[in-house]
């Protein structure tokens, strides 16, 4: 799942109860919505609204089920596209993975989501984590 606890960076939004998520200090928080995220030309579809989560979070699981490539390296990773295009590029530093929205080069809207189950999606999320963005 993609996250945001920044109301205001969604677009169409939509207010639904859509469950919890446990933080790692073991503190619960709800899901009450949904959006768009929409950084200049690019669109990250169905950004789920965690309110008190201090990061945006992007799932790596929830780009490779969408048709698209993350690799990591050394101190760099990157989300392409089948073609091979990198639409997202981050660095690595102190083990943490962070990519910066505002520095795409994408030519045109995509939307990056998936159809994945709700039990497949925690799979992948037990098993890569989360990119910060």
């Amino acid at each position: 799942m993609h996250m945001t606890g920044t109301l205001q960076m969604l677009r169409n939004f939509v207010e639904k109860f859509m469950g919890t998520v446990c933080f790692g200090s073991d503190h619960f928080a709800a899901i009450t919505g949904y959006g768009d995220y929409v950084p200049e030309n690019l669109t990250i579809c169905h950004v789920y609204y965690v309110e008190g989560l201090g990061h945006n979070l992007f799932s790596v699981g929830q780009f490779c089920d969408g048709d698209l490539k993350v690799a990591f390296r050394s101190n760099t990773c990157y989300v392409r596209n089948l073609e091979g295009d990198d639409l997202l590029t981050g660095s690595c530093d102190s083990n943490l993975y962070t990519i910066s929205i505002y520095e795409l080069a994408a030519s045109s809207p995509m939307c990056l989501m998936s159809k994945a189950k709700s039990t497949k999606s925690w799979l992948w999320h037990r098993s890569l984590s989360y990119l910060n963005f």
